[in-house]
């Protein structure tokens, strides 16, 4: 017999079928963005939007847009990783963003410089004697800061019972006055030459792009990969196979505050500054990355690749509306309708796949 019994949720497989990677449909809506954007710019600015035609340029790319495209992406990009194995487990977390606020600021705290232009630092949060210390404590501190409070997301999660949507929110509520508290709301500056040197240049984007295969290969040849995709499939089955459900979703929750961390720390270098007001509604944008990538909220599918590419979605976006020198709100409103376009299509492939079964 053709079919068996195979796959999530005891879905039949048939090996005679090939169905395409979901990563190349995304893939796909994302040339057809650029194309979308090209004809616009044709049409309406009279220029190109990626390619440039000028004699100037040894290369047919307008390298400029292309590295902003990915540059503004990449921090968010890299909570997205974090928010990507979180919902594939089943679960979401609407803390990141308060905690890159609160990560920033400690962060910044301790990888400040004594001395500026010969002065006492202005900003200066502590004393001589914790100022000009090495690049790894400040480093150090901040994922400390991110590990704890994903730990305290899985914490309530998993132990406590709390719906994840209810422990998350109030992890962001928390994690947010504790950013304003920890310098009274002012913000904290002057970081040493090797904090800053993380977020200088394109060093955000070798940072995303480490992370995002780093984190693909984990997910997809290891026990923790499997272990994610097995409880955001089936939960109770996942728990019977022998796997400790609640311990693997304090380590998933811990995991996605420990990158929301260093995407606080790779922020804060590159403005040279840490805000309580920094990474606000990073978490959205982060959710909204995977869920155009292919991810389902209902848990269970998904992959980092997809992710990366709904990344590079919203980067062409933002970018496309700024070449088309259009107002940010209509970005607001654009990304809001593709990300309910995006669920929609996937609650439209579980209803699909659930009558095939």
């Amino acid at each position: 017999m053709a079919e068996m019994a195979h796959g999530t949720g005891g879905q039949k497989h048939d090996p005679n079928k090939r169905h395409l990677p979901n990563e190349l449909n995304i893939l796909a809506a994302l040339i057809l963005m650029v194309a979308v954007f090209e004809l616009l710019g044709a049409l309406l600015m009279g220029q190109s939007f990626l390619f440039d035609s000028s004699d100037r340029f040894d290369s047919i790319f307008n390298e400029a847009r292309l590295k902003i495209i990915i540059l503004q992406v990449s921090i968010t990009g890299i909570i997205a990783i974090g928010a990507t194995q979180i919902i594939i487990m089943g679960g979401i977390d609407l803390s990141p963003g308060s905690v890159v606020g609160v990560t920033a600021m400690v962060a910044m705290s301790f990888a400040q410089v004594a001395e500026v232009n010969g002065f006492p630092n202005p900003k200066g949060v502590f004393g001589p004697e914790l100022q000009d210390l090495s690049v790894f404590v400040p480093i150090a501190i901040g994922l400390i800061v991110g590990a704890i409070a994903g730990f305290l997301n899985g914490f309530f999660v998993a132990v406590a019972k709390i719906p994840p949507f209810i422990a998350t929110l109030g992890m962001m509520v928390a994690a947010r006055g504790a950013a304003k508290w920890w310098s009274k709301g002012q913000p904290i500056s002057f970081p040493t030459d090797e904090y800053a040197w993380i977020g200088d240049g394109m060093n955000p984007v070798i940072w995303f792009a480490c992370l995002a295969v780093l984190f693909h290969c984990i997910l997809k040849y290891t026990l923790y990969g499997n272990y994610t995709y097995a409880i955001g499939s089936n939960e109770d089955a996942a728990r019977m196979s022998g796997i400790n459900v609640g311990r693997h979703k304090i380590l998933v929750y811990t995991i996605g505050g420990l990158l929301a961390a260093f995407a606080a720390i790779i922020l804060s270098s590159k403005n040279l500054t840490a805000q309580a007001g920094m990474g606000v509604m990073y978490e959205l944008d982060a959710i909204a990355m995977a869920v155009i990538g292919g991810v389902s909220l209902a848990g269970g599918r998904g992959s980092i690749v997809g992710t990366v590419l709904g990344a590079l979605i919203f980067g062409v976006i933002i970018s496309g509306f700024t070449f088309l020198r259009l107002d940010a709100y209509y970005q607001e409103i654009v990304k809001g309708g593709i990300i309910i376009g995006a669920v929609v299509l996937d609650q439209w492939r579980q209803r699909r796949a659930a009558s095939r079964r």
